[in-house]
């Protein structure tokens, strides 16, 4: 795959830069666990990519179990410690909608829409969408990104089906790619 300067990368959150909680939802710092490689990942990415966005649903701030700025305290931190290592993310979206078929949740575009309004040079065709889950995959599909799935949970052992471009275990080897 090659990129230029005239690429995006979205990147969902829980699962491709931090630690998924099993049956729970990251709430504070401390919870918080960055992915093995994704901080030099980050910064090796930044050199590349113009625009990296982070796309994640957040349903925990909907059905209570954190408060929207507990959300952007949380962003805030990952972002600041993201940057101390050499990397950045320019912007974050996130749908706290506790519905899941809510226009605003992924798999559903409004997320990427948003993105393009502040971000016009956007090309969706010109947009790599990193995930961990089916909605990852369906969202980037319907619009026409590259889509590559993080298989964390190490469940499809390198397989991947119609919505999936690309497999990789983590951000970094997928990072380490595009070298």
């Amino acid at each position: 795959m090659k990129v230029d300067n005239s690429w995006t990368l979205f990147l969902d959150r829980d699962g491709v830069i931090n630690k998924e909680l099993p049956g729970d939802y990251v709430k504070r710092w401390d919870e918080f666990h960055f992915e093995p490689g994704v901080l030099l990942a980050l910064a090796e990415v930044s050199k590349l990519f113009p625009r990296i966005i982070i796309i994640t649903n957040q349903r925990g701030v909907g059905i209570g179990r954190m408060t929207e700025d507990d959300l952007k305290l949380l962003h805030e931190q990952m972002c600041n410690e993201i940057n101390k290592a050499g990397g950045r993310i320019d912007d974050v979206f996130y749908c706290i909608d506790v519905d899941r078929k809510s226009p605003n949740r992924k798999p559903r575009p409004a997320m990427a829409l948003m993105a393009k309004e502040k971000y016009p040079a956007i090309d969706f065709s010109k947009t790599i969408m990193v995930g961990n889950s089916p909605s990852d995959m369906e969202f980037g599909r319907a619009l026409g990104m590259i889509n590559v799935f993080i298989d964390d949970k190490k469940s499809r052992n390198g397989h991947k089906d119609e919505t999936m471009d690309y497999i990789y275990n983590g951000l970094d080897s997928f990072v380490e790619s595009l070298r």
